[in-house]
């Protein structure tokens, strides 16, 4: 299951005013949601299957910058899939170095088999890729680090 179908599933949860949990099990995976104090909470047992490359999540890299730089991060608007290119024989839109402006496209995130173009939204410089091609980045995670000016 993907996570923007569980995002789904907890906005219908928390529509409902007589669901107050659900279970769902598919694929070796177990889903569950569960209301409480009024509030949807979901959580997913830890299993990952080798065959299934849409239930992997890579763990944020950390980042390595000193205090008080002027440094901004760019972060997903949704959940999906990072791409830096627009094919795989074409190249990066923005590298380690490359100067932005706030409508220079970064990236695309594949969500639901719609290609969405993300802009820096910020002036500066791509300071690091905090994501790797191709991986499944989530709502806020951050995708790029910049230096702002």
């Amino acid at each position: 299951m993907k996570m923007q179908e569980i995002r789904e599933l907890i906005q219908l949860i928390d529509k409902s005013k007589h669901i107050t949990e659900f279970e769902y099990e598919c694929d070796g995976a177990l889903i569950k949601i569960k209301k409480e104090n009024g509030t949807p909470k979901a959580y997913q047992e830890p299993v990952v299957l080798a065959t299934s490359p849409e239930m992997k999540i890579e763990e944020e890299k950390p980042t390595s910058f000193k205090e008080g730089e002027n440094l901004k991060q760019i972060e997903s608007p949704m959940v999906g899939t990072f791409y830096l290119s627009p094919s795989p024989e074409e190249p990066s839109f923005v590298s380690v170095g490359d100067r932005i402006t706030e409508n220079t496209v970064v990236c695309i995130l594949e969500a639901m088999k719609l290609f969405n173009e993300i802009k820096a939204e910020t002036k500066g410089e791509i300071v690091e890729i905090l994501v790797e091609d191709g991986q499944l980045v989530e709502f806020g995670q951050p995708l790029f680090l910049i230096r702002e000016g």
